[in-house]
């Protein structure tokens, strides 16, 4: 969340300007080539008198090509010296190459001697070609532009909140993370994804990631005489690139998960519907949130609290009057008793008052510090505070120590899982912030907490009397306290500006000449914190509960994060643009950034929602693998039980959404082994479909599922497209034979959300009425069988025991279905049957009086082995 907004005139910023108007720069000479199997080495030498226009230009350079796989390709240019800042292999390790030899692989490296430059190419057909301009690498500025197609399918460079098509004319991506409130569109946001895909149709979709975590514009334009080009502009570091393609942009996605690391798999319990809200105002208040939907009859998995258990928004603290340790530990175990959980956030700022946390980093001397050796402060929530280095060699036992000593199961708040924030990292002292304990003060930091009840506490049904308020309880008044790269560098006001949209790089933010363990400076490493973060965070949950997947959500992100954790899409806006900006961000994130566990805050976060959007958000968000209500205590609540109509619309969607639970466990679990995405843009499926190709409004919940939501307030019909394939209704089985062209669906009450099952597939799903996952998990499995056009259909089910690290016992069970047979194969445990209740055939010619195409087979089996059945 954001605090207090304050918007001050840039502070010497450099002015901003473009490859067209700084000084004409030599470019590099290619000499001493050496051209192996598999590898291409040369030495750049600048090819004439330097120009030194955003720093000072580097004489000589390496170059480095590696066929890596037969799909993959890597180009890196670096200078001879090697003292030039690298994304360290400890925050994102390097893939292994595979050695593929050049004749074998899809991509070609090719170069140009004088001025050098280099293209890549797919047989005949050039994906990169740099060309365009002479390659620039100085001190603190790097630029290389490529030539585009005309008009290209461009997707990618996250975090934004842009099209999923990128904008191609006079169009610039900055990559910077920021606390960045209400997600502005055209605007860098919390994380950095520095890759790009180019879809090229039937031709195939390829993938461009650079590995450079400095802050960078990246720019898509036309030149004078109209050709297209895509050019990048870094404020340090090296170019490293990876180059990946397949036949088709799944594919490629597959490669890139091969880069960046294979996403973590999730507890099946994590994909169950959460609540939070910032403002709660004491324990009780959230008991009393999980009551009313139990009593609202909407299935509640799990409880967040934000800050606001901390003690004077302090981390690893409670509020000893507000959310003491034993009505903590009372309300933990009455979730637990109700196989439901809980989740708490955890900021990186730790507060200068004293605290144990605080002290206890200062003694381990793992806190950033200013050059002079003092201790670097900022001012967030707590007021003043410190920010942990989490290059120290020391931070993990400090981190979870912290994490063993608050969140012990006998002793601490036992939580389940773990929401990170604020770690881009924030900083809400303006820059340059000369006091932050003045700042702090002029902006009631950290603000006093609410009253904790009303004057006549009312009883929390369903707890235990000693759970219950007292009207005697009453907050006592508190005393707030007192208040490593190439040398010589200008790492507050470097010669380039980016296009930061909160001004100057330091601005609120942790300052950017702050050195970190190791040499790093904050100025190139910046982007990297919140995946640290989310790293060290994941890892002190580990040693917690050893033999567990750790749920982790964080907001700030880079390459690599989904290895770990999951993502939150940040502080969005109850309005209807950001309901529906959130399908394209979601999809990204799942598939081209390899992040799926994601979603956005449902309702909205900032302002007041409305009972309309609330309701079709609700809806929407149950199609999201990250699946939460949150919002912020300014605005009004949005609880899904306090409005009749989205009491009705989360009650129906999660129903589906619990039914569908193992579909989404079983392809969820495929993409952590494979890559393979789950979420899923339109285009992904109908690749050589073009209309498809700029949709960012409808998505594929896996392979099978075509989800249209209504996106116009005070709609009740969708334009939905659907391709040249066969489509079946969820709710009737009714079939829909696509054309190619748009159709609109009538009659979608605010209640209702449109799902369409795509032929060729079948999916499993549990039977129905469950209120939490352990109970869904009790429940048989029934199939619904969606015929392709050729009449087959397959699909698959994975199962274990939901929750561990490491599995002995596992399912996995292939379907097939051809000529009236259901074939059933894989791998079976006779002492955990599958228990199949019923088939249902959709399409079928026999409908019912109430329109619905569908056959339903009651089978009663217990699947331990393979089996055919027919249903002929």
């Amino acid at each position: 969340m954001l605090g207090p907004l304050i918007l001050l005139p840039l502070v010497g910023a450099a002015v901003i300007r473009t490859p067209e108007n700084h000084p004409s720069c030599p470019g590099y000479k290619a000499s001493h080539v050496y051209e192996g199997e598999d590898t291409l080495t040369a030495h750049l030498t600048l090819a004439g008198e330097p120009c030194n226009s955003y720093g000072a230009d580097i004489a000589d350079l390496r170059l480095l090509v590696e066929y890596q796989t037969d799909e993959r390709l890597h180009v890196k240019i670096y200078d001879a010296n090697e003292q030039v800042y690298q994304v360290p292999d400890s925050v994102l390790p390097r893939v292994d190459s595979g050695h593929s030899h050049r004749r074998q692989s899809a991509l070609r490296f090719d170069y140009i001697e004088e001025p050098f430059s280099f293209t890549v190419s797919r047989g005949d057909e050039v994906l990169f070609d740099t060309s365009a301009s002479n390659l620039i690498f100085q001190s603190q500025y790097l630029n290389l532009r490529t030539w585009l197609p005309d008009e290209p399918n461009l997707y990618g460079l996250g975090e934004h909140a842009d099209s999923l098509r990128l904008e191609t004319t006079n169009y610039t991506r900055t990559l910077w993370n920021r606390d960045a409130y209400m997600i502005p569109t055209h605007s860098n946001l919390y994380g950095s994804h520095p890759v790009y895909y180019d879809h090229r149709g039937s031709d195939g979709t390829h993938g461009v990631f650079l590995l450079n975590s400095n802050g960078m514009d990246i720019k898509i334009n036309k030149t004078q005489d109209g050709k297209q080009y895509l050019e990048y502009n870094t404020l340090g570091g090296c170019f490293d690139f990876y180059f990946f393609t397949g036949s088709t942009p799944k594919e490629a996605s597959i490669q890139y998960a091969e880069i960046v690391g294979l996403p973590a798999m999730q507890s099946y319990w994590a994909f169950g519907f959460h609540q939070c809200r910032y403002g709660y105002r004491d324990v009780f208040q959230v008991a009393e949130v999980v009551y009313n939907y139990t009593k609202a009859g909407i299935p509640l998995e799990t409880m967040w609290t934000d800050i606001d258990y901390m003690e004077l928004r302090r981390v690893f603290t409670l509020d000893p009057e507000r959310f003491p340790l034993e009505r903590m530990r009372e309300l933990v175990d009455y979730l637990h008793d109700h196989d439901q959980k809980y989740i708490v956030m955890v900021d990186p700022a730790v507060s200068t008052a004293d605290n144990p946390a605080y002290r206890r980093g200062v003694e381990q001397d793992i806190f950033l510090k200013n050059q002079n050796g003092s201790l670097y402060n900022g001012a967030v929530w707590p007021g003043v505070t410190v920010y942990p280095d989490w290059f120290h060699p020391g931070i993990g036992d400090y981190w979870n120590g912290e994490f063993n000593e608050f969140f012990d199961p006998d002793t601490g708040v036992d939580i389940d899982g773990l929401w990170i924030d604020m770690n881009e990292a924030a900083n809400f002292c303006p820059f340059p912030c000369t006091d932050p304990a003045q700042y702090a003060i002029d902006n009631n930091l950290p603000p006093v907490p609410p009253s904790v009840r009303p004057s006549n506490p009312r009883p929390i049904p369903g707890f235990p009397g000693s759970f219950q308020p007292t009207s005697s309880r009453q907050l006592t008044k508190r005393a707030r306290g007192d208040r490593i790269g190439l040398p010589n560098r200008n790492l507050l006001q470097p010669p380039y500006s980016i296009q930061n949209t909160a001004g100057p790089l330091s601005m609120n933010t942790i300052q950017t000449d702050i050195i970190h363990a190791g040499g790093y400076a904050e100025y190139d490493t910046h982007n990297l914190y919140g995946t640290m973060m989310s790293s060290a965070s994941r890892t002190a949950m580990q040693q917690r509960r050893p033999n567990v997947r750790p749920l982790v959500i964080t907001r700030s992100t880079y390459a690599g994060a989904g290895a770990h954790v999951g993502h939150w899409l940040g502080d969005n806006v109850s309005s209807w643009e950001k309901y529906r900006i959130s399908i394209a961000q979601i999809v990204a994130f799942a598939s081209m950034f390899q992040m799926p566990m994601v979603g956005a805050d449902v309702c909205g976060f900032a302002g007041n929602t409305t009972e309309q959007l609330c309701a079709r958000w609700a809806a929407l968000g149950a199609f999201y693998t990250f699946y939460r209500n949150h919002n912020e205590l300014t605005g009004i609540p949005q609880e899904f039980y306090l409005w009749p109509t989205v009491t009705e619309s989360a009650t129906k969607a999660i129903e589906i959404r619990y039914r569908l639970l193992d579909y989404i466990y079983t392809a969820f679990h495929k993409q952590s082994q494979t890559g393979e995405p789950f979420l899923q843009p339109f285009f992904y499926l109908y690749p050589e479909d073009e209309n498809t190709f700029s949709n960012q409004l409808q998505f594929f919940y896996g392979d099978a599922l075509l989800i249209s939501p209504v996106t116009e307030e005070n709609s009740t019909s969708v334009d939905a497209y659907f391709p040249k394939d066969i489509f079946y209704d969820w709710y009737t089985g009714a079939a829909l034979q696509g054309k190619g062209e748009t159709v609109t669906l009538t009659d979608v009450g605010i209640t209702h959300i449109p799902i369409h099952i795509r032929g060729g597939s079948i999916i499993p799903i549990r039977s129905s009425g469950a209120m939490t996952t352990t109970e869904l998990r009790e429940k048989g499995f029934q199939l619904i069988i969606a015929p392709g056009s050729n009449g087959r259909a397959a699909g698959s089910l994975y199962l274990d025991d939901g929750d561990s690290l490491e599995q002995t016992v596992t399912v996995e069970i292939e379907f097939n279905y051809r000529r009236g047979v259901l074939y059933v194969e894989g791998q079976f445990y006779p002492d955990t049957p599958v228990r199949l209740e019923s088939v249902t055939l959709l399409g079928q010619a026999r409908a019912s009086s109430a329109g619905e195409q569908k056959q339903v087979i009651h089978t009663n089996l217990e699947l331990t082995e393979p089996t055919q059945v027919n249903l002929a």
